[in-house]
C-alpha cells in the first residue's frame, strides 16, 4: 500500500484494511492502516491505529502523526499534551523535526504564533546545512513568521527551503555509487 499512498490513497487504505483483518497484531500492519487513514482524512481511525501500533511496538516514532491527528480532530490542547508526553531526545532528528512542526501547528490552532515559532526553534533549524527534513522545517518557520507579520524574514526562510531542496536533489546518489575525489597538486 505504500506505493499507492500518493497516487491513490483510498485504494491504499483498502489494502491496509484488508491486511489489518489478516494481521491485526503486527505493528507494521497497524502503522500502514494508520498512515492510509490519515491520508484520506480519517483522523479518528488513524489515531486509534497509531495508539495500537505504539502499544504493540513500544515505539514513539509516529508521535508527530498522532499529534497531527489530534489537531485534525480539532483538539490542539490534547495534541500539545501528547507531544509533551515523549522524550524528544529519544527520537531521531527527522522525528524531532516532524514533532516540532506538528506542535507548532497546534500552537497556531490556538492562535499562539509566538509559541508556534518557539516550537520550531530547535537545533535542526540551521540554514547552513541541508537534510531531508530541512525544507519542511524551513517552510513551517516561514509560515509562522508570516503569521507574525515578519514577511521579509519569512521570505529568507522560504529561499533557504528552496536551496535545501536543490542541494538534496543534487546530492541524491545510491549507496553503491562511487565518487572520486581528485586532489590537484599546486605547481607553485
Amino acid at each position: 500500500s505504500s506505493m499507492l499512498i500518493d497516487s491513490d490513497p483510498e485504494l491504499a487504505h483498502e489494502h491496509a484494511l484488508s491486511a489489518s483483518r489478516k494481521g491485526g497484531r503486527i505493528a507494521m500492519v497497524r502503522e500502514s492502516l494508520a498512515i492510509t487513514a490519515y491520508a484520506i482524512g480519517d483522523f479518528a481511525l488513524a489515531l486509534r491505529e497509531l495508539r495500537t501500533y505504539r502499544r504493540i511496538s513500544g515505539r514513539d516514532d509516529e508521535i508527530a502523526l498522532m499529534v497531527d491527528c489530534e489537531r485534525g480532530l480539532g483538539r490542539p490542547d490534547r495534541a500539545l499534551e501528547l507531544g509533551r508526553s515523549v522524550k524528544r531526545s529519544d527520537l531521531d532528528a527527522g522525528q524531532q523535526v516532524q514533532l516540532a512542526i506538528a506542535m507548532s501547528g497546534a500552537r497556531l490552532d490556538q492562535g499562539q504564533a509566538e509559541l508556534a515559532l518557539a516550537e520550531l526553534e530547535i537545533p535542526q533549524l540551521d540554514r547552513t546545512r541541508a537534510f531531508d527534513y530541512s525544507a519542511g522545517l524551513f517552510l513551517a518557520y516561514a509560515t509562522v513568521l508570516d503569521e507574525l507579520g515578519r514577511a521579509d524574514e519569512a521570505e529568507q526562510w522560504r529561499t533557504s527551503a528552496e536551496r535545501a531542496e536543490e542541494a538534496l536533489a543534487d546530492a541524491v546518489h545510491t549507496e553503491f555509487e562511487t565518487i572520486d575525489i581528485v586532489t590537484e597538486v599546486d605547481e607553485e
